[in-house]
Parts: C-alpha cells; structure tokens; sequence
C-alpha cells in the first residue's frame, strides 16, 4: 500500500491472500498503520461495531455481517508467553476462525504452523507505508 487512499485495495488483497489462512500476523513499528489496516479489513467484512487495538483487553471480538466471529490480539503489553496461554490463546487460534495479531514477535512459541505474515514499515516520509504479505 502505498498511501491511505490505497488502503481499501491493500485490505482486498490482503482478504484473497488469507482465504486460505485463518490466523493473519501484522508486525511493523508502532505508527505503521497495523490497527488501520485491521480497521478496513473488519470493514470490508461487514464489521459495524467499532474496531480499536485491544491493547489493555488483549482480545477484542468483532462479528461479521454474516455471523463470523473475528479475534483482533494486540500483544504489545503482554508480559510473556504464559499470560497468552493463561487467556486462552491456542483456542481463539485453534477455533478456525479469523484471529487478527498485532506484535506477534512478542508470542513467538504460541503461533500456529500456518499463517499469513505482514510486514508494514512507513516509507521514509509522508503517510506512505510499505506492506509485504508472506504465507507461512
């Protein structure tokens, strides 16, 4: 993604990325624009609650306009890996359904084998923003 304006195309591709994948890994420096672009992917999917990093809660729940249950993880306050274990991490990641995680790098021995990886890096000025989509 280039600018804001390309936001919504960035987040489509990123849906058809993850079609196959259910657990999406966002990393990138704060002010990256993880949580925005988690804005517009629960906006593309019919999310009409308000989508904001749960960054104190550690998990926010969104459902879809079909039903579908979304798990957005913010890590970036966790303590260690037992605090995840301790809310559950494995079910919510085990449950099939779409788990969104900001600061992954911070659980690095609770990720599943498979996952969609992305790196979001701010260009080296303006709003611009650099994002590299990696199956694992």
């Amino acid at each position: 993604m280039s600018s804001l304006a390309d936001l919504p195309a960035a987040a489509s591709v990123l849906l058809e990325e993850s079609r196959e994948e259910a657990v999406i890994l966002f990393e990138g420096p704060m002010g990256a624009g993880k949580t925005t672009l988690i804005k517009e992917l629960c906006r593309q999917l019919g999310v009409h609650e308000n989508v904001s990093s749960p960054t104190f809660a550690l998990v926010n729940e969104y459902e879809t306009a079909t039903g579908n249950l979304i798990y957005h993880f913010d890590f970036y306050r966790i303590k260690d890996e037992r605090e995840a274990l301790e809310m559950g991490v494995l079910e919510y990641f085990d449950s099939g359904r779409m788990c969104l995680i900001e600061w992954p790098s911070l659980i690095p021995n609770l990720l599943p084998e498979k996952y969609l990886h992305v790196s979001m890096q701010p260009a080296a000025e303006g709003e611009e923003r650099i994002m590299v989509i990696k199956k694992v």
